[in-house]
């Protein structure tokens, strides 16, 4: 079983004395891990909301590693995938990297160099969950904002004076000052320093700023 909130390494071989030595490997080194006897048997069981990383051989019996991680790719999977290559396949997995593939590292591998890359993926997968975790609360707060208060918030990023805001929407100077307030307690910021800020961490500027590029 997996449970979708812990962050796992999913260990993909068709070897049995390397997936339990790996596991042994990444367990000793407080890594939380679980093993899946081929690529086929780990897509059955993978799940979108899955958090943790992949370390899966390159070529395997039926479905080969990179065959699924083309698979992984269009099921929109989010985890880092770290492939084990043999000296003959480098090129190949050059290639995945290409394709978005987080790292490969070639047998013999040492048992260091191999930790150390699975838990640079892991810190890059609790990294973007955190940013997915942002980008989500800030989308839901902008929409609370109404169609003005959107309005208004565009032109506060655009680095425009209540004035001008003002002359622009054609309303008066108190009224852009409430619509400012409530943008700024429903985003929950104090500036608009702060607004960008928050919005350029979600990956929204662009989308609600007129000027941004």
């Amino acid at each position: 079983m997996t449970d979708a909130g812990t962050a796992l390494t999913h260990i993909v071989d068709d070897d049995e004395a390397i997936r339990d030595a790996l596991a042994w490997l990444f367990r000793t080194r407080d890594v939380p891990c679980n093993t899946w006897e081929s690529a086929e048997a780990f897509l059955d069981a993978w799940q979108a909301d899955w958090r943790g990383c992949i370390v899966m051989d390159i070529r395997m019996g039926g479905m080969s590693g990179l065959d699924c991680s083309g698979v992984l790719r269009q099921r929109g999977n989010l985890m880092p995938i770290v492939f084990i290559t043999g000296h003959g396949d480098v090129p190949m997995a050059v290639g995945a990297l290409k394709r978005g593939a987080f790292d490969f590292i070639e047998k013999p591998f040492d048992d260091n160099a191999l930790v150390d890359v699975v838990q640079s993926a892991l810190q890059e997968d609790a990294r973007q969950a955190a940013q997915r975790s942002t980008r989500d609360d800030v989308a839901q707060r902008i929409e609370q904002l109404t169609t003005r208060e959107r309005e208004v918030m565009g032109l506060i990023l655009a680095g425009k004076f209540n004035k001008v805001i003002a002359d622009e929407l054609n309303i008066s100077m108190r009224t852009v000052e409430v619509h400012r307030a409530r943008v700024f307690e429903k985003m929950g910021v104090r500036s608009a320093v702060e607004l960008a800020q928050h919005l350029t961490l979600a990956g929204l500027y662009k989308s609600v700023s007129p000027d941004a590029e």
